[in-house]
This record gives C-alpha cells, sequence and structure tokens, in this order.
C-alpha cells in the first residue's frame, strides 16, 4: 500500500534525499579528501553504505507494509443509530460476531467503527488519513507515509535504529577527518572551503536527525515494553495486559527469532493474522 498523502510524499522525498546528501558529502568530501590512500578510508565507505542499505530496506518495507489493515465489511451493515451518537468512532459492540477466529478475547473489547462500518478488535483505531481501521495503530508517521500498527512497526523501528547510527557515524567521519592532520588534503582556497561547507551542512542535518529519530525510538520502545501503544496513552486506557515480561512483548514487535536477527529488515513478521477476524454475517 502507498498512501498518495503530499505531506508524506514530501517527508519520503526530504529522507532520501538527506541519506543520499550524507553518503556524498562522506565519499566526496571526507574520504576523497583525508583518508584517500588508506585502507580505513574503504572500510568506512563500505560500512557506511551498508548502513544505508539497511536504512533504506527498512524504511522501504515500513513504507509498503500493511500495518494491520482491518478489512472492510463485504455486506452493507446497519450501524444507523450509532451515526447519530456523539462518539461515533469506538462505540462498544453491541452483540459478539457469530463466528470469529481470534482466540482468549471476550467480544465485549470490540468496538464498532461507524466510518468504515466495521466491527473491530481490541486496539484497533480509526486513522483518519489512511481512512481505513488499524490494529493495534500507534499512530500516523508522515515519515513513512503510513501508519504504525501491528505489522510494520519493526520495520519502522530498525529505521529508526539505523538513522541513528547512520547520524553519529556521520558525525564521527567528519570529526576525525577534522581533528586528524590531513597531508593529501587540497590546498585549494575554494576546495577547502567546499569542503568546509558541506561538513557542516552534514554534521547539522545529522545531529537534528539524530535527535528527532532518538527521541521517537526511547517513545517506541516505552510503548512497546509498558504494553501501550501511543493512541492509548493519549487516552489513558493504561497497559494492555499487566504483567508480561518486556522480552515477551518485544518478541510480539521483532518477532520470534534470536534477538540478534532483530535489526535485519530482511526477516520477516509475518504471524497468524492473516485469517480474516470476523464472519461479518451476524
Amino acid at each position: 500500500m502507498f498512501l498518495r498523502d503530499p505531506c508524506g510524499v514530501c517527508c519520503i522525498f526530504i529522507t532520501y534525499l538527506s541519506v543520499f546528501y550524507a553518503d556524498y558529502v562522506i565519499i566526496k568530501w571526507v574520504v576523497l579528501q583525508a583518508m584517500v590512500t588508506s585502507l580505513w578510508g574503504s572500510f568506512n565507505v563500505v560500512m557506511f553504505n551498508t548502513v544505508i542499505f539497511f536504512l533504506c530496506m527498512a524504511h522501504m518495507r515500513a513504507v509498503i507494509t500493511d500495518p494491520g489493515t482491518l478489512p472492510l465489511s463485504p455486506s452493507k451493515l446497519d450501524f444507523s443509530d450509532m451515526h447519530s451518537s456523539e462518539s461515533g468512532l469506538a462505540q462498544p459492540c453491541p452483540r459478539p460476531p457469530l463466528n470469529w477466529c481470534l482466540s482468549g478475547c471476550d467480544y465485549v473489547d470490540w468496538t464498532v467503527c461507524t466510518r468504515c462500518e466495521i466491527y473491530r478488535p481490541p486496539r484497533a483505531h480509526h486513522c483518519r488519513i489512511c481512512r481505513r481501521c488499524i490494529r493495534r495503530m500507534d499512530h500516523h508517521c508522515p515519515w513513512i507515509n503510513n501508519c504504525v500498527g501491528e505489522r510494520n512497526q519493526k520495520y519502522f523501528l530498525q529505521f529508526l535504529i539505523y538513522v541513528g547510527v547512520l547520524s553519529v557515524y556521520a558525525i564521527v567521519l567528519v570529526s576525525m577527518s577534522w581533528l586528524t592532520e590531513c597531508t593529501e588534503c587540497s590546498q585549494e582556497i575554494p576546495i577547502k572551503q567546499a569542503r568546509i561547507m558541506h561538513c557542516v551542512i552534514l554534521v547539522l542535518i545529522s545531529a537534528l536527525f539524530g535527535m528527532f529519530v532518538s527521541a521517537i525510538l526511547v517513545d517506541q520502545v516505552q510503548a512497546i515494553v509498558t504494553d501501550e501503544t501511543a493512541i492509548e496513552q493519549v487516552q489513558n486506557k493504561g497497559p494492555y495486559r499487566p504483567h508480561k515480561p518486556r522480552m515477551k512483548l518485544l518478541s510480539e514487535v521483532f518477532g520470534r527469532e534470536h534477538p540478534m536477527l532483530w535489526l535485519l529488515p530482511c526477516s520477516s513478521t509475518k504471524r497468524k493474522l492473516d485469517t480474516p477476524l470476523i464472519d461479518h454475517h451476524v
């Protein structure tokens, strides 16, 4: 899925423009100027572009992965009485669906979305930008032009981690190139001025993005270990399931693989969620 949201498209463009600009500055104005005769320069080019590769892969998977969109009802359901109520979007389920496939859930936790006109399970919320209900929706993020939900939260977290790593890596490489004596650097004034300008811009961008994603990452991890999404925090609903181990909560997001594999965006987070939640013939 890809939303044609102007804000989201602009944020994606800014993201890739910043990433590729960082790659350009590191290769052109740092490595080829200060580390051209050293194997350390080649090593940093390979490592820096490896981080960029994983960043782009995680970002693209967060963008195109269905966050957990609830299917619309194949038949029209009558929610006319609920349309007239004030709260509208989160009405308690008036009666249990006759056939549903989630085990261990009480029907009283289900609600009705009067915009999508569907029954929805606990923790599902309606996104006004996606115009659909999303399972375990945390928030809608314009930087991935998608909702952060049950199925793509892992990729969103990986994207945040790799952006943070890339920002720190870029600042370290620029600092090393300026703190050490550079005998290979060109002494021509225009080249020195261009190098200074690009390095300063890269440090500012890296610091800005690094602090921004670090704050979001801390908030996301806290939401996972407390079992409370951002929407649930605003609604003061409290933890969804108290007394659950933190590693268990993290594995629900990152998958059941070994924790060492949690940072690989190529691993699958597909779980047993592809079957329809309910039969809408109630």
